[in-house]
């Protein structure tokens, strides 16, 4: 049996994982400080909800993995946390609005494996239902501000409206039907070029002449384009995108964060789910061309699921944490230092030691143990590797004079402390 990975998957170290889950506790400080509550939903679904046309769409489907039960029921994985958030909201029909809830979970999907994008990661989603205001918008957009300010990296949230971009493309003389398959060919154009979305377009049937005036509009407003588009607008569709812009704005610019932003015409994002505001993030160095998470509204997913014809309006935000964690790797953002504060080695003194190891961790420290009857010398290199800040040593001499010996890994410096005085000792240490 040769032992290897599924391509696309990846098992992450004790020294990596440590750093994941520094980022995601600083996720969770922060989405709660904003007011947002935990929630957690089941990663198999029924593959008629995750498909369902209030979903994802088309393109996601794609890379959907698809499963039978035991029982012959379709089955998918879930391939974002947005869908079944949606779910929960219309099974409980009398959640308390606004229902603001964060999850932190693996979704699955089977498409290209590139640099931070794996076909199984972790997505960290943030979501709002029950508020129609831009308020919400802007609030995530500070939100995502703060996480990467808070993790040291420099980035820039790209924003843009879908009724904006909706408006430009029907202005272009493009059939109402056609305007999703038009955004799905523009979110491209950072991939393949604007000679390549012309392509995309001429395949799916748009006419030379509306494809030239679509892209003449957008390029035209690529200096200053809410100002451009708010002189220009020539459908009521465009013209509420242009208001929604310049409310979300005022937003930024009061909370003084209006400078990490960028107001971009082509930015789509693909699923054909958002309504309103979208966004993502990403680095300002370029060295990950991947977004680093993103999001919008979405007001129709739920009344959808419901069938209700009642709208609940939604905005949310999904941040990735593959492609965070390896953003903080190519930066060398931090180098990895043990949780563990002691590493206590019993020299002919197991069962005293035992008992001083727990006496420390009831004290708060985090304490591990030589287990493994290694001889001084290898232990103490055991514990450099770990990069473990302190040794306790405790040998039968140190306690016959009820004493130990603390060492400092980093300068070699060794000294006696009384078994008395080590707790409050120890507490100046760390």
């Amino acid at each position: 049996m040769k032992l290897r990975n599924l391509k696309g998957t990846k098992d992450y170290l004790p020294e990596e994982q440590y750093f994941r889950n520094k980022i995601r506790k600083t996720l969770e400080n922060t989405f709660e400080k904003y007011g947002y509550l935990p929630l957690e939903t089941p990663i198999l679904n029924y593959y008629d909800v995750m498909a369902s046309k209030y979903a994802g769409g088309a393109e996601i489907l794609k890379e959907v993995y698809k499963l039978t039960d035991q029982g012959d029921r379709e089955i998918a994985l879930r391939y974002d946390l947005t869908v079944p958030f949606a779910k929960v909201v219309g099974m409980n029909p009398n959640l308390r609005l606004p229902f603001k809830r964060y999850e932190i979970g693996k979704v699955f999907r089977d498409g290209p494996v590139k640099t931070g994008r794996n076909r199984e990661f972790t997505q960290c989603d943030v979501d709002m239902v029950g508020v129609k205001s831009v308020m919400a918008d802007a609030e995530y957009i500070a939100m995502a501000v703060e996480v990467f300010d808070k993790l040291g990296l420099d980035i820039y949230v790209s924003y843009n409206n879908r009724k904006l971009l909706s408006g430009i493309i029907m202005s272009a003389d493009v059939d109402k039907e056609m305007v999703n398959d038009v955004i799905l060919s523009l979110d491209k154009i950072e991939k393949i070029g604007e000679d390549g979305v012309r392509q995309e377009l001429i395949e799916k049937g748009i006419e030379d002449e509306a494809i030239e005036k679509l892209l003449s509009v957008l390029k035209k407003g690529t200096d200053n384009p809410l100002e451009y588009y708010k002189n220009n607008c020539n459908n009521e569709v465009m013209a509420e995108g242009v208001k929604e812009l310049e409310e979300l704005g005022a937003y930024l610019d009061a909370m003084g964060i209006a400078s990490k932003t960028r107001l971009n015409p082509f930015l789509a994002r693909g699923l054909e789910i958002y309504t309103g505001t979208v966004f993502e993030i990403f680095l300002c160095d370029g060295s990950i061309t991947s977004s680093l998470g993103g999001g919008g509204r979405y007001d129709r997913i739920i009344g959808g699921f419901l069938d209700n014809g009642i709208e609940y309006p939604a905005v949310g935000i999904s941040f990735g944490l593959d492609v965070i964690y390896t953003a903080l790797s190519m930066q060398n953002k931090e180098s990895f230092r043990s949780p563990i504060d002691f590493y206590l080695i019993p020299m002919g003194t197991e069962v005293e030691s035992m008992k001083l190891a727990q006496k420390l961790r009831t004290n708060g420290f985090y304490v591990d143990i030589e287990m493994t009857g290694r001889k001084l010398k290898k232990s103490l290199d055991y514990a450099n590797k770990e990069r473990i800040p302190y040794v306790i040593i405790l040998g039968e001499e140190e306690l016959k004079a009820q004493s130990v010996k603390l060492k400092d890994m980093e300068n070699g410096k060794e000294e006696t402390i009384a078994m008395e005085e080590l707790i409050e000792y120890l507490k100046i240490k760390i």
